[in-house]
């Protein structure tokens, strides 16, 4: 895990943060790599921020996840699997704000020479992904689908960076993983998709988590803060060259790969309102049907939709 602190700047502090100890205040935030720290300063949206931003970086959403419950941090962005996975493991926290982009961020990729060609062709074969998370979601779903036993794949829990390393060396025979993993894979190495989140497969949607103490105990810094990534994503949507030169910089995957995320992400701040929930309940109750989780359970608890107001304020 790396940290970088960014200070605020000495600009006037905006309407939504109040006297009381803004200035002293320190917001520790997780984030995964090409995640939402290099949209946010290239936005410039960080700019004059009347507290600290401690940016803390992980491999993958379980790390940021493990740190988030034990106090390490107080906010990070994950997705809808993992998502389920941490509610239905008790996490301190709740989703503060919602994203919505394509499902096609999500997807199970072969190497090109491969005879895999459709879901079916999956049979037998070994899978590498990341347990309870986005690509083994994808899978199971997508052999559900096909009508296929949820058994016809083995998987090899390993982190991304040992999934791309064991498909180049033939150890797994596809991978399924997210956004710049699948980029990369595609762009570098002529892999080719199987299948993807789209057509109704996967929700879309993620999630930006707070710790229950830092929704608590800094709630103005962090409604700011989400307003603050709110005007980031826009700031990219409406310039996605730009954001792909930044992101590709942060990094290090080469401008096409970083094209090629910001076109298929396409990611979008969303109220959470009564469908964001409904989507992550089929989610949840998905996975308690294939036993990733050991039972259902009610999403809704594990949502504040109290800072819809200041994210979405003009």
């Amino acid at each position: 895990m790396q940290r970088r602190v960014l200070l605020g700047g000495l600009l006037a502090a905006p309407a939504i943060i109040g006297p009381a100890g803004a200035q002293a205040a320190t917001l520790r935030v997780g984030d995964q790599r090409g995640g939402i720290q290099p949209l946010m300063e290239a936005a410039g949206v960080l700019n004059g921020t009347p507290y600290r931003v401690e940016w803390s970086q992980f491999a993958g959403a379980p790390m940021l996840l493990e740190a988030l419950n034990a106090g390490a941090i107080d906010t990070g962005g994950i997705g809808d699997a993992p998502f389920t996975s941490a509610v239905a493991a008790g996490i301190e926290g709740k989703a503060v704000s919602a994203v919505r982009s394509g499902g096609e961020v999500t997807a199970l990729v072969v190497p090109g020479n491969s005879a895999i060609r459709s879901v079916a062709d999956l049979r037998g074969r070994t899978i590498a992904t990341l347990r309870g998370q986005t690509g083994h979601f994808l899978t199971l779903a997508a052999l559900e689908r096909e009508k296929l036993p949820l058994d016809s794949v083995r998987f090899a829990f390993i982190a991304p960076d040992a999934a791309k390393a064991a498909m180049a060396n033939g150890s797994v025979e596809g991978w399924a993983t997210w956004g710049p993993y699948i980029a990369l894979a595609k762009v570098q190495d002529g892999a080719r998709e199987i299948v993807n989140g789209g057509s109704g497969l996967m929700s879309g949607q993620s999630y930006q988590m707070a710790s229950d103490a830092a929704i608590r105990g800094k709630r103005e810094v962090l409604a700011d803060f989400l307003r603050r990534l709110h005007r980031a994503r826009e700031w990219g949507l409406a310039n996605p060259e730009k954001q792909a030169e930044v992101w590709s910089a942060a990094t290090g995957f080469p401008l096409p790969v970083g094209r090629e995320v910001v076109t298929v992400a396409s990611t979008r701040t969303v109220p959470i309102d009564d469908g964001v929930v409904a989507a992550q309940q089929r989610v949840s109750d998905f996975f308690a049907n294939v036993k990733v989780i050991p039972r259902a359970h009610r999403v809704a608890p594990a949502f504040d939709p109290g800072f819809n107001a200041a994210i979405f304020a003009a």
